[in-house]
């Protein structure tokens, strides 16, 4: 097993705990399913009424940060209150992982790079630049960039220099 982190992340699911980590696990480079724990016999009277033997929790990995995905019945719901944020280098980056994070989303949840994926979990594809260019000391520069942000659904580096230069 590879090392546990203080913090990890713990993403409440109806069933699709294993189907969320393989789809996030291909996505992801250095990514990995690192413990499946399954329900005991005793479980079944307890709150979540899920079948002794049935998946749990998925020990999951993205990119070195750990996540656990828990199978716990249709109680909960994911909203935009969380959201995983994927910092990125370079337009092809934004580009790869919008379309497969996107792929069966709703594409009404895209909004200055924001999507929400198949599972209802919200995540942010930013460029690494994007945050200079939203602190210029230049204030109308800012504004600019903000506005063309606002407008955007996918972000796009070059668009958002563009707006920084006026």
């Amino acid at each position: 097993m590879s090392h546990v982190h203080k913090i990890s992340p713990n993403l409440w699911f109806d069933t699709q705990a294993e189907e969320a980590a393989e789809f996030y696990t291909g996505i992801f480079p250095n990514s990995q399913v690192t413990r499946i724990a399954r329900y005991p016999e005793a479980e079944e009277d307890m709150a979540h009424k899920m079948p002794a033997g049935s998946i749990m929790t998925v020990d999951f990995e993205l990119d070195g940060q750990s996540f656990v995905a828990l199978n716990a019945g249709p109680v909960f719901k994911f909203n935009e209150a969380i959201s995983f944020i994927v910092h990125c280098n370079n337009q092809q980056e934004i580009d790869q992982f919008w379309e497969k994070l996107g792929e069966g989303g709703d594409p009404n949840a895209q909004q200055c790079g924001w999507l929400k994926d198949k599972f209802g979990v919200s995540w942010q594809i930013v460029p690494a630049v994007l945050i200079t260019l939203l602190m210029d000391p230049n204030p109308q520069k800012a504004a600019s960039v903000f506005k063309a942000m606002m407008n955007m659904k996918k972000l796009d580096i070059g668009a958002l220099e563009r707006a920084a230069e006026g």
